[in-house]
């Protein structure tokens, strides 16, 4: 006779039981969630292509809305005035872009671009706006990763240093948190440059190049952002530092600070992880800011210099640039969840 043990007995009841394990169909088949991650990934799929489509929508309804006669603009933005233009001109520059073609066969047109890489072509400059943001994309870049690894050290060494401390230090690491969240890039950078580059000299001024050069700029992105993911931490941090696996973890002799490190934070940056993926755009967005105030090359560089020549297709195409890195960090951060917490793998 086989025997059977306790534990398949165990397994047979809680198979009958509702929310018991499912018992294997013996088809071979797929397990029966494959079907709803693939439904997951398809809809954030689809939400992604939305968001695209309402950015690449609202930079072309901003070029078709340019008051007046969209060929002299243009043609008012090479030259840099405001002069009358021969026919013969206008009709170069209609040919040249299709102006004279139905309006929606513009949008058409531009949508198509956009899915082969051509994000339009400079007005004052003649160029593709690609390239144009492409030769400046990479300081923009590496200003921004800089700051949010700085951002990320920064917060995770303040909440673990104050979080579910006494009463005093609780209340001074929320403060701030929420001093920081607050401070505007322009002010704060204009700061850091009064004082540790114009009073102590420690940093270039202009331009600096180099990770001297780039430390200041990637701060003044970063302490605002460290406070917003302070914010974001700190609460689940002092309930975690509550649950049964922190008491668990001490029994076995493990210090305070392993505790908080390996354990707690772990459990407590899901919130942070969801916000780094909102941080990247607006990161990006705030250096066009801290590019101005320390002279930097990026895009921010090109944006503004685009704003004051009226070349609208460099802005549009640094917006839909943004538009489309908020989405893909946005979706990258989906795919972290499970990475950090295991239970996610199977929600």
């Amino acid at each position: 006779m086989t025997r059977t043990s306790s534990s398949d007995l165990e397994l047979s009841a809680a198979v009958g039981r509702p929310g018991g394990p499912v018992p294997p169909t013996g088809d071979g088949g797929p397990p029966p969630r494959l079907g709803g991650r693939l439904g997951l990934v398809g809809g954030k799929l689809a939400g992604a292509a939305v968001v695209l489509l309402g950015a690449a929508t609202a930079a072309f309804a901003a070029q078709a809305a340019l008051p007046g006669d969209r060929a002299t603009v243009i043609l008012n933005v090479r030259a840099g005035q405001a002069i009358q233009r021969t026919p013969e001109e206008l009709a170069a520059i209609n040919e040249e872009y299709g102006l004279k073609n139905p309006l929606v066969v513009q949008y058409l047109d531009y949508l198509g671009g956009l899915v082969r890489g051509d994000l339009g072509t400079s007005y004052q400059q003649h160029r593709p706006v690609a390239a144009l943001i492409l030769e400046q994309l990479g300081p923009t870049l590496t200003l921004t990763a800089t700051a949010i690894v700085l951002a990320w050290l920064l917060m995770v060494t303040w909440v673990t240093l104050t979080a579910g401390r006494g009463p005093a230090l609780r209340a001074l690491g929320e403060a701030v948190d929420t001093a920081a969240a607050g401070l505007p890039h322009y002010w704060l950078g204009i700061l850091l440059l009064l004082v540790f580059a114009l009073t102590l000299g420690w940093f270039p001024v202009i331009g600096g190049t180099g990770p001297v050069g780039l430390l200041l700029p990637a701060l003044t992105l970063a302490i605002p952002l460290a406070g917003f993911l302070g914010q974001a931490t700190r609460a689940e941090f002092e309930r975690s530092l509550a649950q049964p696996f922190v008491l668990s973890a001490r029994m076995r002799g493990m210090g305070d600070a392993g505790v908080r490190l390996r354990h707690v934070l772990r459990h407590s940056v899901l919130p942070a992880v969801t916000l780094s993926g909102w941080a990247l755009g607006a990161t990006i967005s705030g250096a066009v800011v801290v590019e101005t105030v320390y002279s930097r090359a990026g895009i921010g560089t090109v944006l503004v210099s685009a704003v004051n020549a009226q070349d609208l297709p460099v802005v549009t195409g640094v917006v839909v640039l943004i538009a489309a890195l908020y989405v893909v960090a946005n979706l990258l951060v989906d795919l972290a969840y499970a990475l950090i917490d295991p239970r996610l793998k199977d929600a």
